[in-house]
C-alpha cells in the first residue's frame, strides 16, 4: 500500500491520536489525561496502530503503589483492633469472653486480634481466661502498622513506594502478601509505564502527511469541526450536514465480523452422541440418584465394610440426613450373609460381622456401578443390555487427568452366552469409536466385585497412556444375592477422559472451561 492508501484506511480515532503525537514519542498516560479520544477507546486504537505497524507501544518501566483496602480504611479511621484491645486490657483486667461479647469490635476481628497480640508476646492469658499485659514494648510493631494506615489515609489512600520509609515498605510488603489482597490492610499494585512511539516508516511519514493535510484544510478555510462519516443517516440528509463532512472509504478486503450463534457445549454434544450410539446398539438406559446408600454403592458389590476405598478420605458423606430408611429385603439379608459367610454362592465371604446400620449411610455416589447393582435387583430382562451416564464424586487431587466429580459410562450385559471375550470386544469398540483412540491396551486388574477383571488404557497424543476405567465379569457374590443367575459383564469407564481424546484437549478441566473461544472452537475429533 502507498502512503495515501494507508491514510485512507485509518479510522478517524487513529488520525486523532496520530495528530496528537506530532510524530514524537508520547506517554500513554498523557494520552489518557489529554482526552483526545474517549478513554475506553484508547487501548483499542493502540492495538490498531500496532497491527498496522504505524506505532509501537513500548514499556518504559514499572512503578509500585500501595493503597488501602476497605478494612485498612476502616482501621485508619477507628484504629487498629490490636491496639484498641491492648489499651482496654491495660486499663483493667479483661476476660476473653468480655472481649468476644463486646460491641466495640467487629465479630471477625476479635479472635484474630487477640491471637496476634498473644503471638507477638504483648498479652498473655491468665487464670479464668483473664487477659493480662505481658510486654508493652512489642506493641510498637502494631503502632507502626497503624501509622502507615493513617499516612495512606492522609494521602487519599494511595502512595508511591518511593514515598515510604524502609520500615513502611517492609510493612506494606508483609501485610499485602500475608493477608492477601481481599482481606489485607493494604494492597500493592504495579503499574506499567508505556510510551506510544511512531515507527519511522511508515509511521512518521503518515503523521507528517496528516499534519500537512490539516494545515492545508485550515488555510483553505475548511469548516471548523469537519469530520468523516461512515453511515449516511436520514437526519444528515434532512439538515444537509453531510455536505460539510467527508465520506469515509471502505476496505472491502477486510473480513466481516464473526457472528457467534448459540450452540451446544462440546462436552454435551459428546454425551448426546454417546447416548445415541448406545441406544442404536440396542442398549437401554439406566438412571440413578446422585445421593446413594453405602449398601448399593459398596455392600451389594461385595466391597467389605473395612475396604480402604470406603474411608472418609475417598468418598463424600452426606451430613444431613446421615442415614436412609430401610434397605429392601431380601437383598439386605442376603448381601449381609454373603459378606459374613458367602451365603449360597460357594464363597467363604469376608468373614466379619456385617453392620446393617452402616449400610444405610448416605454418600455421594462414588461409582456408576451402584446404578448397575440397583438394575440387577430390579428384575432386568435376560438377555439384556443396559447403560448409564452417571455423575460420580470422589475425594481426589485435581490435575490434568483427575477431577473430584466426573462422568462414568456404566454398563452391563446379561445372558447365558456372555463371556470375557464379549467384554473385551465391547471395550475395544468404546475406545475406538467413542474416545477416538488409535492405540488401546488391556491390563489385568483387581476389583472386589468382578473376576476376571481388566483395565482399559488408551494413548493420548500429548499426555501418553492413561487409564479409562475397569471392567470384568460380576462375581456370583454380586449377582446371586440380587436375584440374577446368568453371567453378567460390567464396565465403568471415565467419560471425561474419553472426551479429552474425542475433543482433542489435554486438561480435564477444559471440559468445564469458561473460555468461550475454546468452547466455540472444539469439535468432536474424527
Amino acid at each position: 500500500m502507498n502512503l495515501s492508501e494507508i491514510i485512507e484506511a485509518l479510522h478517524p480515532l487513529e488520525k486523532k491520536v496520530l495528530l496528537w503525537t506530532k510524530g514524537e514519542p508520547r506517554s500513554v498516560e498523557s494520552l489518557y489525561q489529554a482526552n483526545v479520544i474517549d478513554s475506553s477507546q484508547i487501548e483499542m486504537v493502540l492495538g490498531w496502530l500496532h497491527t498496522k505497524q504505524i506505532c509501537e507501544v513500548l514499556e518504559t518501566g514499572r512503578e509500585r503503589y500501595v493503597s488501602l483496602t476497605p478494612p485498612g480504611e476502616q482501621y485508619a479511621k477507628n484504629g487498629l483492633p490490636e491496639i484498641r484491645i491492648f489499651n482496654r486490657i491495660d486499663k483493667s483486667p479483661t476476660t476473653i469472653k468480655e472481649i468476644q461479647t463486646s460491641s466495640e469490635f467487629e465479630p471477625d476481628e476479635k479472635s484474630s486480634a487477640i491471637g496476634a497480640l498473644k503471638e507477638a508476646g504483648a498479652v498473655q492469658i491468665g487464670p479464668g481466661g483473664i487477659l493480662q499485659v505481658k510486654n508493652r514494648e512489642v506493641l510498637t510493631q502494631f503502632t507502626k502498622i497503624e501509622s502507615l494506615l493513617k499516612k495512606l489515609s492522609d494521602h487519599k489512600g494511595r502512595l508511591h513506594f518511593q514515598e515510604l520509609t524502609e520500615v513502611e515498605t517492609l510493612i506494606a510488603e508483609q501485610y499485602s502478601h500475608k493477608r492477601g489482597k481481599s482481606k489485607g490492610l493494604v494492597r500493592v499494585d504495579e503499574e506499567i509505564k508505556r510510551n506510544l512511539v511512531p515507527v519511522p516508516v511508515p509511521g512518521r511519514l503518515v503523521i507528517e502527511e496528516l499534519i500537512k493535510s490539516a494545515h492545508q484544510k485550515e488555510a483553505a478555510g475548511a469548516p471548523e469541526g469537519a469530520k468523516e462519516f461512515s453511515l449516511l443517516t436520514p437526519d444528515m440528509l434532512k439538515d444537509g450536514s453531510w455536505r460539510t463532512q467527508t465520506p469515509r472509504k471502505y476496505n472491502i478486503h477486510l473480513r466481516p465480523s464473526r457472528i457467534t450463534v448459540g450452540k451446544k457445549h462440546p462436552y454435551k454434544q459428546f454425551l448426546d452422541l454417546l447416548k445415541s450410539k448406545l441406544v442404536g446398539l440396542g442398549f437401554m438406559e439406566m438412571r440413578g440418584e446422585l445421593i446413594e446408600t453405602e449398601f448399593w454403592n459398596n455392600d451389594s458389590l461385595f466391597m467389605p465394610q473395612f475396604h480402604p476405598a470406603r474411608d472418609i478420605h475417598d468418598v463424600y458423606f452426606v451430613k444431613d440426613p446421615p442415614y436412609a430408611g430401610e434397605i429392601p429385603q431380601p437383598y439386605l439379608k442376603q448381601v449381609s450373609e454373603v459378606h459374613q459367610n458367602g451365603w449360597k454362592t460357594g464363597s467363604r465371604g469376608w468373614r466379619y460381622t456385617f453392620d446393617e446400620e452402616r449400610a444405610k449411610r448416605l454418600i455421594l455416589r462414588s461409582q456408576g456401578t451402584a446404578v448397575s447393582a440397583r438394575k440387577l435387583a430390579g428384575n432386568p430382562e435376560i438377555p439384556g443390555k443396559y447403560f448409564s451416564i452417571a455423575r460420580c464424586f470422589r475425594y481426589d487431587q485435581v490435575d490434568a487427568t483427575h477431577a473430584s466429580d466426573f462422568f462414568q459410562i456404566e454398563g452391563i450385559v446379561l445372558g447365558e452366552k456372555i463371556n470375557f471375550k464379549t467384554l473385551l470386544g465391547l471395550l475395544h469398540l468404546f475406545a475406538r469409536e467413542v474416545a477416538r483412540a488409535t492405540e488401546v491396551k488391556f491390563l489385568p486388574a483387581y476389583f472386589p466385585f468382578t473376576e476376571p477383571s481388566v483395565e482399559v488404557h488408551v494413548k493420548h497424543p500429548q499426555l501418553g497412556w492413561m487409564e479409562l476405567g475397569g471392567a470384568g465379569l460380576f462375581r456370583p457374590e454380586v449377582t446371586l444375592p440380587l436375584g440374577v443367575e446368568v453371567p453378567v459383564i460390567a464396565w465403568g469407564l471415565g467419560l471425561d477422559r474419553m472426551a479429552m481424546m474425542a475433543l482433542d484437549i489435554k486438561d480435564i478441566r477444559d471440559l468445564f472451561s469458561a473460555d468461550l473461544e475454546l468452547i466455540r472452537s472444539k469439535k468432536i475429533a474424527g
